[in-house]
């Protein structure tokens, strides 16, 4: 081998090098980037609470100066939180103005409704035929906690395991295209049943039809129970609608 080939071979790994630390700082970037994505998405589940559960009302403004500071966060990741909470029905977005929490439309609630409606009816009807005996005991015991809540008063308690109910029979459809539907109208719909059941009568009415929908799923009747699940849903969908309605033309 010459001396101009000695030469070249030692020095051809050296060429490589400089390609080697930029991948791994590319990579060290990138490690870099997922505490920011954890961030916002942090400020999107506090946020989407409050809008749930009522403590940041319909048409609220989103002040961004005092959402940072109560959230202890820069802007930057809360508009990107604002950003994901806009797709999913719970803030508006408006150009040169403060972002606001999503009115109550009663023509959007009324196909929100018709929309969950139908996925839930047929997440009933495959759950009947697809639950196993351990399946049926976690509804039991569900029903049970909201049976107790509501003899007690505990609208709020009620409410969380009422939500927990209606995924748990989706989630036993064992459907994973039905559960993911129902998990992206998941968040409008909690804001909506929480307000009906607020309304006069409904929270005894609520439990009432829980019960008819279990007994249902037990025997195994897959039409039945889904026709008595479609109908709650539809119910509530009624309820906060009228109630807007009512809101709407009181002076």
């Amino acid at each position: 081998m010459s001396k101009t080939n000695v030469t070249k071979a030692k020095t051809k790994p050296n060429e490589k090098e400089p390609k080697r630390r930029r991948s791994v700082t590319a990579l060290q970037r990138r490690a870099l980037r997922v505490p920011r994505t954890g961030l916002h998405e942090h400020a999107a589940k506090k946020l989407r609470t409050l809008i749930v559960r009522g403590a940041l009302l319909p048409g609220e403004p989103l002040l961004e100066v005092n959402l940072s500071e109560a959230l202890g966060i820069s802007r930057t990741p809360l508009r990107e939180a604002l950003k994901q909470l806009a797709a999913e029905g719970l803030v508006e977005l408006q150009l040169n103005r403060s972002a606001v929490v999503a009115p109550l439309r009663r023509e959007e609630l009324t196909e929100l409704f018709e929309a969950v409606s139908g996925i839930e009816r047929c997440a009933a009807e495959l759950a009947a035929i697809r639950m196993t005996a351990q399946d049926v005991e976690r509804l039991e015991a569900l029903q049970v906690r909201i049976e107790r809540h509501h003899r007690r008063g505990e609208l709020r308690d009620y409410f969380e395991v009422n939500q927990h109910i209606h995924g748990t029979i989706v989630g036993f459809a064992r459907n994973s295209v039905l559960k993911a539907s129902h998990d992206a109208l998941l968040a409008r719909v909690e804001r909506a049943r929480l307000f009906a059941l607020s309304a006069d009568g409904r929270w005894e009415e609520s439990v009432r039809e829980h019960r008819q929908v279990l007994a249902a799923l037990k025997a195994r009747d897959a039409e039945h129970a889904g026709r008595l699940l479609a109908h709650h849903v539809r119910r509530t969908g009624e309820i906060v609608a009228d109630t807007l309605t009512q809101k709407k033309a009181t002076p």
